[in-house]
């Protein structure tokens, strides 16, 4: 294994970069709106004129900046088969609890670090009635303060081999995984190449599955799946999912056959960058009350990226022309059901899986659970690593509970 010296790291974007981006913001060109378009053709032009507003004049980078430093955040050389080194930021926070378990935090696209802030202080808790956990959360590279490959082809076992020699450079030789939206496949896939040896264990909040149970593969749920009635969220999920394929997907073309042509746009224009991604914020969550300047700060992260907000939609392309297959798990599952997810599969189907011990299924929350919902993930987390749940002493030696 070869990874560099940790370094510790605080964001500090130079003067000129928020000034340039303010000039930008001064010298946008709008479009014009069809009456009553509402949300049904894109990101309402009111809803962009008020953000691209506060964001030029109002909005305080460097109170936000300040505030996220105040995260336990470093960078490491990780040496990558095929990539040379890449430099990786990453969260980092223990728990004072000795036991706790070591957990990685996989986020994805549009989202970022900043997605685990609102769970880190929930799971790092110490107490004698729920586990406590070690928390790493990187940048994928290609994202946030995270270096970017200069090659083509990085896919899912290089991601993979990333988290792995993170995790074994921070004596996380054991350790389980949680992630959504990309961090489904990527912790399938870091389950595949690292399980069980090192990775003992993982729990996704976006359990994407497109069909039902085989017969073959699995009996039981295939028999479940003909003869039990779909409950009320299973069929709202599955509404939620042809909505999603009809009219939510077009994004998911264009990045995964031409994300050099869409680059251009996300690097150049701030206001092209932020209708891009509000769209997703607004319509992928479950009624969720975004602040103006939350927005801004998570807008914020891609425009002042160190590879900038082009690099982050490859990881698309990559997977699609790898004919990319969810691998069998070889260690034990957990996933949680939110009803305002891209694809709500029903329970049965994703029972299906390989190695499933554990499904919650929740009756409100979208794709940002990190952000919508911290109570109620870290709640699944502790349900499955806890005393009694399906994956409890998991991790050898690692309870994650504190003494009494």
């Amino acid at each position: 294994m070869t990874t560099g010296v940790e370094q510790p790291f605080k964001i500090s974007v130079h003067d000129d970069v928020i000034a340039l981006l303010r000039r930008k913001l001064a010298d946008a060109r709008l479009p014009d709106e069809l009456d009553e378009a509402g949300w049904a053709y894109g990101t309402p032009l009111s809803d962009v004129k008020r953000l691209a507003a506060r964001w030029q004049d109002g909005y305080d980078w460097r109170e936000h900046e300040a505030k996220l430093n105040e995260l336990p955040m470093f960078t490491r050389d990780i040496e990558v088969d095929g990539f040379g080194a890449l430099n990786v930021h990453y969260v980092h926070q223990k728990s004072a609890v000795d036991g706790a378990i070591p957990l990685l935090f996989v986020h994805g696209w549009p989202g970022s670090f900043l997605e685990v802030r609102k769970i880190l202080p929930l799971l790092i808790a110490s107490s004698p009635d729920h586990p406590s956990f070690h928390v790493v959360a990187p940048s994928l590279p290609n994202f946030g303060f995270s270096e970017c490959p200069k090659k083509k082809g990085f896919q899912g076992k290089h991601y993979a081999e990333v988290f792995n020699k993170l995790m074994l450079s921070l004596g996380y030789t054991e350790y389980v995984a949680q992630g959504g939206d990309w961090g489904n496949p990527l912790t399938h896939i870091t389950a595949a190449e690292y399980g069980p040896k090192h990775v003992k264990a993982f729990h996704t909040n976006f359990p994407e599955e497109d069909s039902p149970p085989a017969l073959l593969k699995s009996p039981v749920q295939y028999l479940k799946h003909l003869f039990t009635p779909y409950t009320a969220l299973e069929k709202a999920g599955l509404a939620r999912t042809q909505w999603f394929t009809e009219e939510g997907r077009g994004y998911n073309l264009e990045q995964s056959t031409t994300p050099q042509t869409i680059g251009y746009a996300l690097a150049d224009s701030p206001v092209g960058l932020l209708a891009w991604i509000y769209e997703k914020l607004v319509m992928w969550t479950d009624g969720y009350a975004w602040d103006d300047d939350e927005v801004l700060t998570w807008i914020s992260v891609y425009w002042f990226s160190r590879a900038g907000p082009a690099a982050s939609v490859r990881i698309y392309y990559e997977f699609t022309h790898a004919a990319f297959r969810r691998p069998d798990s070889p260690v034990p599952v957990g996933a949680s059901f939110f009803p305002k997810e891209l694809k709500c599969a029903p329970v049965s189907w994703v029972k299906a899986w390989k190695n499933v011990v554990y499904t919650s299924q929740h009756e409100h929350g979208g794709h940002f659970a990190a952000h919508e919902q911290p109570e109620a993930l870290v709640g699944d987390l502790r349900a499955m690593f806890g005393k009694g749940g399906p994956a409890a002493n998991i991790v050898p030696g690692k309870s994650g509970y504190a003494s009494v």
